[in-house]
């Protein structure tokens, strides 16, 4: 049993593009009131390929392929909504302004519209879990700790994972309901005594899922349970990943560089808006933790004045082109693009000394955007919050564990779709 299967993405994907397909062929249906000869299907199909691939893209990037848990498909209809209404403007950029895209009659491509988004709402409510379902198992949880109740609570709600929760109280039960999997903090200070059972209930068949494995793989977190100096020796490793480190760096130059050049025009119009605004100074400076715990200075483009956010300070912020001076940091490495972000060395003592491996981020580079920044809700800015950060160091140990292009890839996408949404980070 793969909980979070990775061809499921991959199924979920091409069942998009068969839908995006056929809605297409019953657009034509509807609109000549007569099935579409081959001709009239190939002709709209040729530009129609570019916009499924640009819509696809948006799919991904509004996690329609991530994970797919029960507080997420409550949004559900009301995410495939907002990225069709992307996809919309998407199509209209291409057909209306691009020439080689043109599609006669126009009406078409808003009748398309309402078709595909109807066939998506009801393939990815319903259909989808005829298609991406497979036999029932029986699971058992043992333990009781807090993120052992929430993924039991997350299997136990969401319909997708097919599986028959069983309550075991102890090792005995187990063996007497003989479930196929059982459900364990391996890092839990009971293990030790359990393991001769453990290893009996193999040769009974019965299989062992890690509870952070799972957790890891439902929320995109770390448990906090789980983590200890053990955890850490066997999932996290200081060891230089050459291919990857070498190609991020050199990404990280490339975009970086390429960024800079490209919004240096936006510098002298930001500085006019802030001198307007309030008269005050154009950059603001602080020093932040970087990789290896090294103290190092960020520059932005001043959003406050006097402990309050200023009227361009709340544009800049919400656009994210405060963060501009930063690609410097980003060229020199200071900074990565993508990575945890760095924090103040007066908060970071008080967090190293009230969270336990707080440190464990500054591992590696600090990023101007991170998994933290897309998936964590709360983000403290002007205090210290030791809650909230606690639980933002298991989004950013999710990072420094499972760190790699196709996760820099969709924390980049993710974070152009934050700041085109206008929500800030």
């Amino acid at each position: 049993m793969t909980l979070q299967a990775r061809g499921e993405s991959i199924l979920l994907l091409i069942g998009d593009a068969l839908f995006l397909v056929l809605g297409l062929w019953l657009t034509l249906l509807v609109r000549y009131f007569d099935f579409p000869d081959r001709a009239v299907l190939l002709s709209h199909l040729e530009p129609f390929v570019w916009i499924f691939v640009a819509w696809l893209v948006i799919f991904f990037i509004s996690d329609l392929y991530g994970k797919q848990n029960t507080i997420w498909r409550r949004r559900l209809v009301g995410v495939i909504i907002r990225a069709q209404i992307a996809n919309l403007l998407v199509a209209v950029v291409f057909f209306y302004f691009i020439p080689g895209f043109r599609v006669a009659p126009r009406v078409n491509l808003f009748i398309y519209f309402l078709i595909a988004t109807g066939l998506l709402v009801w393939w990815r409510l319903g259909l989808s879990h005829l298609v991406l379902r497979g036999r029932r198992e029986r699971l058992a949880f043992l333990g009781t700790e807090p993120e052992l109740l929430s993924v039991k609570r997350e299997l136990t709600d969401n319909l997708r994972y097919r599986l028959d929760i069983v309550e075991v109280a102890d090792l005995a039960e187990a063996r007497r309901l003989k479930p196929g999997a059982i459900v364990v903090n391996i890092y839990g200070r009971e293990v030790p005594v359990w393991l001769a059972d453990f290893y009996r209930l193999l040769f009974a068949g019965v299989r062992f899922l890690p509870l952070h494995r799972l957790y890891e793989d439902i929320f995109g977190q770390i448990p906090v349970s789980v983590i200890s100096e053990r955890w850490f020796l066997e999932n996290i490793s200081n060891r230089r990943r050459v291919a990857y480190d070498s190609l991020k760096r050199l990404m990280d130059i490339v975009l970086a560089t390429l960024l800079f050049v490209i919004t240096l025009p936006l510098y002298p119009v930001i500085w006019l808006a802030i001198k307007l605004d309030d008269g005050g100074p154009l950059f603001f400076s602080q020093e932040r933790v970087g990789r290896h715990q090294q103290v190092f200075t960020i520059h932005k483009f001043r959003s406050m004045r006097g402990g309050e956010v200023t009227r361009v300070g709340r544009f800049i912020r919400r656009t994210r082109l405060d963060e501009l001076p930063q690609l410097r940091s980003v060229i020199t490495g200071r900074q990565s693009l993508v990575g945890p972000r760095p924090e103040r060395p007066d908060y970071a003592a008080i967090y190293r000394e009230k969270i336990p491996y707080y440190d464990a981020r500054h591992l590696i580079a600090p990023g101007l955007s991170g998994w933290a920044q897309i998936y964590h809700q709360a983000h403290p800015h002007f205090r210290p919050m030791v809650d909230d950060t606690r639980d933002k160091l298991s989004y950013d140990l999710y990072y420094v564990k499972n760190r790699g292009m196709w996760l820099d890839l969709e924390i980049a996408l993710k974070t152009i779709k934050t700041i085109l949404s206008r929500t800030g980070l």
